[in-house]
């Protein structure tokens, strides 16, 4: 296979994988958790006495896939995954989460290419993990803000999003290496 349809193929794969992340986020919210609340709020343990919205660990994985989209098939692709998402996300979740999950991503992916996109070239891994970072925290407040008129899980979200980043390293790792190896370059 050619290195340029390898790109193209492996792109198309995270892009899949990312436009899925949101409704599957938004779904995971009101029917997966070891709690869940009275409004239908599902939680998950992330940290020892800490909890946070079960979507927070597809989020995590989006902010990683959003990355690896933009490598692979540039820009654009990754900002179309998001509005595709987030229309998905209306056939499994109430409007208020839908509202608040795409608004609070579409941010956070804005405030993710800020960071990544000058970093990538030199130091992919360092890219991500900082412009993951940086997308959390936006997505974390705004999310919380806008869905529940409350910051009170922004810790428990910051924590749930940063493992599935800190999780992603070794992957992002071997495929930096499997690009140089291969002279596969970036979109």
């Amino acid at each position: 296979m050619s290195n340029d349809k390898r790109r193209r193929v492996e792109g198309f794969a995270f892009l899949v994988a990312f436009g899925l992340t949101i409704p599957v986020a938004n779904w995971m919210i009101g029917h997966v958790g070891t709690v869940c609340t009275a409004d239908g709020v599902c939680l998950i343990p992330v940290f020892p006495h800490l909890m946070a919205p079960s979507g927070v660990l597809m989020i995590g994985i989006a902010l990683v896939l959003r990355d690896l989209v933009q490598r692979r098939l540039g820009v654009a692709y990754s900002a179309g995954a998001v509005v595709v998402g987030a229309a998905l996300s209306a056939a499994v979740a109430p409007p208020s989460l839908v509202l608040a999950s795409g608004v609070a991503f579409l941010l956070s992916e804005l405030a993710d290419l800020a960071v990544y996109t000058p970093l990538a070239r030199r130091r992919l891994v360092t890219a991500v993990v900082v412009s993951s970072l940086a997308g959390l925290v936006v997505d974390s407040v705004i999310f919380l803000w806008l869905a529940f008129g409350s910051l009170d899980f922004v810790m428990g979200q910051i924590a749930g999003k940063a493992w599935m980043v800190l999780l992603s390293i070794p992957f992002v790792r071997y495929l930096r290496r499997r690009d140089e190896r291969l002279g596969l370059t970036p979109a």
